[in-house]
């Protein structure tokens, strides 16, 4: 069944598929032609070859019987004899590969190891790390290797690789028997932190939660009016403080409130910060063992917001954040932007933390659970197609 959000997911993630279907199919196009050329020129050269050795023969018979076959120089020129007409053998190559260029959903591919460098380079220009596009090259290689096979099988043999990658980790966030259930959101700037506890706070009321908010990000003040539009839309609580007071401070507060008021869940936003700037990871950790102080267990959850048109760089990010918090799960955002997509992939592979959800916009809907097929699909192109 194709639901709402995989169309949504789908026209978000065109560019990405589009771009990896095109430098696929130039993939193919480039060994395959490779091959017509040299099938087709090796064929010509067989039959080039014949053809001399029947004109040698005949010419052998011709001098055994004293005549020689010669051109009449009398012989009125024909202007259709004066045309140079492409040699047979070529006219059939170029037919063939207009042929192959014209029909790319029957092209068919050898792959070999050649065609193997060709698909690694391609995941790799799709944001998907080298050792995970290793890894799932030499999945399918296991499969085809030493076959021709179609674009459309190639595609199948990806999406199929690319879900068993994604599929043991794609977990919702876990609820828990002991309340109210504390989840810290992280991130660094401008990951969409604010609006993804907006959207996870709605989702959780419509479930029937009791949710409370904490604006926990006191360094912005478009952050604590951005989250109190939040809570106003989806009527729940929220606890801030004065821009500039202490982030620990707030979030001391927030969970004895959410306490007092017997809260099912209770969301902290928290400010952005790079992972290179260390006196404010230490400041992170510090809201972290202060919501401790208050429940020991806590927080439950501490999710990890990704912004995907980063890139590369969300590497670095994760191994930050995990280091210094203990990240239990992971939000990836902003699919809707110039992401190429891929990275998720390597994220999943590397480091194997829940991911939770995906957006593709800033409406409620486009905050979805994660689910693995759907994305590769998105992000491949329907084999069906």
């Amino acid at each position: 069944m194709v639901t709402g959000f995989f169309k949504k997911l789908t026209n978000k993630l065109f560019n990405s598929s589009s771009k990896f279907t095109k430098n696929l199919d130039e993939a193919v196009s480039e060994v395959s032609e490779n091959e017509v050329e040299e099938d087709l020129e090796k064929r010509a050269l067989e039959e080039k070859l014949a053809k001399n050795e029947i004109e040698s023969k005949e010419i052998s018979r011709s001098e055994k019987s004293g005549i020689l076959q010669v051109e009449d120089i009398n012989e009125k020129p024909n202007p259709d004899k004066d045309i140079q007409k492409e040699p047979k053998a070529k006219s059939v190559v170029k037919k063939a590969l207009d042929l192959l260029r014209s029909k790319p959903d029957v092209r068919k591919v050898l792959f070999n190891d050649e065609f193997l460098e060709r698909l690694e380079d391609i995941l790799i220009s799709s944001d998907v790390g080298s050792k995970t596009a290793l890894k799932i090259s030499e999945k399918i290689s296991s499969r085809a290797f030493g076959k021709k096979i179609e674009v459309m099988q190639l595609k199948k043999y990806l999406i199929e690789e690319i879900t068993m990658i994604l599929e043991p980790i794609a977990k919702p966030i876990p609820l828990y028997k002991s309340t109210p259930q504390i989840v810290l959101v992280v991130g660094v700037n401008g990951s969409g932190k604010t609006t993804t506890i907006g959207k996870l706070a709605s989702q959780f009321k419509m479930a029937g939660k009791s949710v409370m908010i904490g604006a926990g990000d006191t360094f912005r003040a478009a952050a604590i009016e951005q989250l109190s539009v939040w809570a106003e839309r989806v009527d729940v609580p929220i606890i801030k403080a004065e821009q500039g007071s202490d982030p620990a401070s707030l979030a001391y507060k927030s969970v004895e409130k959410a306490i007092y008021e017997k809260m099912d869940l209770l969301f902290i936003d928290t400010a952005g910060r790079l992972q290179n700037k260390t006196d404010l990871m230490q400041e992170l950790v510090k809201v972290v063992n202060v919501i401790k102080k208050v429940k020991n267990d806590a927080p439950e959850n501490i999710i990890l917001v990704l912004d995907a048109t980063t890139g590369q760089n969300i590497i670095s990010q994760v191994e930050v954040f995990q280091q210094m918090v203990n990240v239990t799960g992971i939000i990836m955002t902003k699919l809707d932007g110039s992401a190429k997509g891929g990275i998720l992939i390597s994220v999943a592979d590397r480091f194997r933390l829940p991911i939770h959800a995906i957006g593709v916009g800033e409406t409620l809907d486009d905050l979805q659970p994660f689910d693995p097929e759907e994305f590769a699909t998105a992000l491949i192109g329907d084999f069906r197609e």
